[in-house]
């Protein structure tokens, strides 16, 4: 009954008995927007260009995401070409920040190495030496545990050139105790250590963020061998102490080198984000730095 009555209220004007309609007990529908297509049809050439956009089957995200839509899928790409040239604009951002980091610090060793009057001033005067480092100590912890001081512009700029002459001034200062032409070694070994690292890093499948606590560890070791050197250099206990805490290191930092330099690149473990290209340059100018420092420590030859 239900069904003949709707039939009846339904019933279009003009249209044919009324009687065989409730005969029969049915009539010719309207027009009724069709089922959605099936998910082969949606997937099919015929479904993408009628529009249609189908929905993951329950249980079957797999499958779904092996047949990606055409217009998807080039979005994604789109996406992630984007995300690519992003990184490769923040790697490029750091790497002029370094370069004119480091040529700052070579024109102050130079003048610290060749200038003998300046030599003997920073010599002469330790004070400056201090005041230096308690300089680069506020400047480093401000940058490295403040995300806005290094964030946002000047203040990021300002404190990072801030740190960076007042690291110059303590490595030129270093280097005056020593032969201008072991500095000189140092700064060439140095420069193809880092060179040589540097490639690799970018080169290997390796995965050296995922070494915390590895080298968190010889950190440690590091910088417990630098307190019992200081108490025993002195009284020279231990002479050769002092060349294997220069090799150890040495090669502690150059592991963070690699460690630092693939944070940047955006495909390992753990990566630096685009905002902190400040930090990024920070953590691999002082572990150059540090580098040189030690080959310093080992290769140089004091003055006379």
């Amino acid at each position: 009954m239900t069904q003949g009555k709707l039939s009846v209220a339904n019933k279009a004007p003009g249209s044919g008995s009324e009687g065989q309609q409730q005969v029969n007990g049915e009539k010719e529908s309207p027009a009724v927007p069709s089922a959605p297509p099936s998910y082969e049809e949606a997937t099919s050439g015929e479904g993408l260009k009628a529009g249609a956009f189908p929905a993951a089957p329950s249980g079957s995200s797999s499958s779904y995401d092996s047949s990606f839509p055409t217009g998807d899928h080039e979005l994604f790409t789109t996406f992630s070409w984007d995300d690519q040239k992003v990184r490769r604009v923040f790697i490029r951002k750091v790497y002029t920040i370094l370069l004119i980091q480091l040529l700052a610090t070579l024109a102050v060793v130079a003048i610290f190495t060749f200038c003998d009057p300046v030599k003997d001033y920073v010599q002469a005067n330790p004070g400056w030496y201090w005041a230096s480092y308690a300089v680069f100590f506020a400047t480093y912890l401000t940058l490295a545990c403040c995300p806005g001081s290094r964030r946002y512009f000047p203040w990021n700029l300002i404190l990072l050139t801030i740190f960076t002459l007042s690291m110059a001034y303590l490595t030129g200062m270093l280097s005056s105790y020593y032969n201008t032409t072991s500095v000189l070694l140092c700064l060439g070994i140095t420069a193809l250590v880092c060179l040589s690292v540097t490639v690799f890093s970018f080169q290997t499948k390796f995965d050296f963020t995922s070494c915390q606590g590895v080298l968190f560890v010889l950190l440690m070791t590091l910088l417990f061998s630098g307190l019992i050197l200081a108490i025993l250099l002195p009284f020279q206990y231990v002479p050769w102490l002092h060349a294997v805490y220069a090799v150890l290191g040495a090669g502690v930092f150059t592991l963070f080198l690699a460690f630092d330099t693939q944070l940047l690149m955006g495909n390992r473990r753990h990566t630096l984000s685009p905002e902190e290209y400040i930090f990024g340059a920070l953590n691999i100018y002082l572990d150059i730095i540090y580098i040189f420092t030690f080959f310093l420590q080992l290769f140089g030859t004091s003055r006379e």
